[in-house]
């Protein structure tokens, strides 16, 4: 009888053990799930600042429309005359008819300078800031170009820039892609939410009456 209750008791108690231990690994394993660091926040944090990358690269996008015009145009380059009887006289409200950049096509301007006896070019280029290819860029004016003389350059001529339309211009070898004798105008517009003074150029068949 005595040897019975022990074979219960240690049987009982290798039970007891058994289950204690099953527990132990239970637990433990738990534990280590719970503990693991998830991998996928990290590449989700990569892929977010790639994304920001983009959007700020985007901001440089290829064309005329994808670069920085200045706030404020600055004077005329020395050597331009200024006209004496303009269709648009200094101080004239206008509505401009180019889509030089967005949100210009249509919008209201007043004229700041009005020019003529120069040529008026639309030119491409590659910025010297590495930007991507600008092209049929409007406008420069001779006076703008370097060593340009006083005569008509033809289509497919090349100079070099010294204007400062936009970064990356100023010293860029250029290529003439057309030409105006046309009154050119410097304007103070508001486009694309953005208000320039002393936008250069738009030419006179750029322009309508405000009225």
């Amino acid at each position: 009888m005595q040897n019975e209750v022990h074979i219960m008791t240690t049987r009982k108690t290798m039970a007891i053990a058994t289950v204690a231990v099953t527990g132990l690994f239970a637990a433990t394993a738990c534990s280590s799930e719970n503990t693991e660091v998830p991998q996928t926040p990290e590449t989700t944090v990569q892929e977010e600042t790639s994304a920001e990358q983009n959007h700020e690269h985007g901001d440089d996008a290829s064309g005329h429309e994808g670069h920085e015009h200045a706030e404020d145009g600055g004077p005329a380059p020395e050597g331009m005359t200024e006209a004496a009887d303009p269709t648009y006289p200094v101080g004239t409200e206008v509505i401009l008819a180019a889509d030089h950049m967005p949100g210009m096509d249509g919008a209201k301007a007043t004229i700041v300078g009005a020019f003529d006896g120069t040529y008026t070019y639309a030119i491409s280029y590659d910025p010297t800031d590495g930007g991507e290819r600008v092209t049929n860029h409007k406008w420069v004016v001779q006076q703008e170009l370097e060593d340009a003389g006083e005569e008509r350059l033809a289509d497919g001529t090349e100079k070099v820039v010294t204007a400062e339309h936009m970064k990356g211009m100023k010293g860029a070898t250029a290529t003439i892609d057309s030409s105006t004798d046309e009154t050119v105008y410097m304007v103070d517009v508001e486009a694309d939410g953005m208000t320039m003074k002393n936008h250069k150029w738009v030419v006179e068949s750029e322009i309508k009456p405000a009225n």
